[in-house]
């Protein structure tokens, strides 16, 4: 690890990042070229603490998951990265293995979606992002722990996505969708270590999860209808679009209602008064 050419390129890098870029307002009292410490934290998901010791030198060795935290909050491209990677004394992403980093472009994206619920997922369903109005809709998926912020690993294993119903016809579609995806990704990354893992943790921990693995169907993510039971705006029924990123093997979920009708009313009240669609991405 070297950690004082870490700390420059790390330092560089949150300088070259204009705040209104990542959606944060540029403010005519900032002291400081791009980000603050304090901001790169917030969008990595990580201690400010840990950002300043980074900095400075002094920091322990990044593991793999604060390292894409870390590199996703800076922008970087994927050469960019890969230094950054290389630099923390750690193996960059390898071809072959699930791309777990979302694309700058891809985060620009979803900025300029700030007016609907979005999220994207990985190869395997882990959460890599979401847009303000998807946790106002769904709640905070980001805060799932490591390793459990995976839609498929929340539905055999934990308690689900927050605030769906469990409408019995697409329950099932969605949990024969989520089985799917996973066999689909199997194939695509047979020596991907943490697919691996997760399939594992599935078979020997859910019954059902296992029941419908050995039925041996594979699928990619579809678009289709969800019902969620909403504590405030109540049951309301959203279609959930599925676009895909082919360069990264990931999704993006998008949730909408049609114009005019009671559930485009719902989702305008999840929106804040007086918010500019352009959000700051989780």
């Amino acid at each position: 690890m070297d950690r004082v050419e870490l700390a420059r390129v790390v330092r560089a890098a949150r300088a070259r990042i204009a705040p209104e870029a990542v959606g944060l307002p540029a403010g005519p009292g900032r002291r400081v070229a791009g980000l603050r410490r304090e901001e790169v934290a917030v969008l990595a998901g990580i201690s400010v603490e840990y950002v300043v010791r980074l900095e400075q030198g002094r920091g322990p060795q990044p593991s793999t998951q604060v390292l894409v935290a870390l590199t996703q909050a800076l922008r970087l491209e994927r050469d960019e990265r890969d230094q950054v990677f290389r630099l923390a004394g750690s193996a960059p992403p390898l071809s072959g293995h699930i791309e777990m980093s979302v694309r700058p472009s891809v985060l620009r994206l979803l900025e300029r979606l700030g007016d609907v619920p979005a999220l994207v997922l990985s190869a395997k369903g882990d959460v890599l992002a979401q847009t303000p109005m998807a946790g106002a809709l769904l709640g905070d998926l980001m805060r799932w722990p490591e390793g459990q912020r995976n839609i498929v690993w929340q539905r055999f294993l934990g308690v689900g996505v927050t605030h769906v119903a469990s409408r019995r016809e697409e329950d099932e579609a969605a949990a024969q969708q989520c089985v799917g995806l996973l066999r689909t990704a199997r194939s695509r990354y047979p020596h991907d270590p943490d697919l691996r893992s997760l399939t594992e943790e599935l078979i020997d921990g859910s019954e059902r999860f296992w029941s419908m693995w050995e039925e041996g169907r594979s699928t990619t993510s579809r678009s289709m209808r969800k019902t969620i039971d909403h504590p405030d705006l109540g049951t309301v029924a959203l279609d959930c679009d599925t676009l895909l990123l082919p360069d990264t093997d990931q999704s993006m979920i998008v949730y909408s209602a049609a114009p005019g009708t009671r559930e485009a009313t719902a989702l305008d009240a999840l929106q804040p008064p007086g918010v500019s669609s352009r959000r700051r991405i989780q």
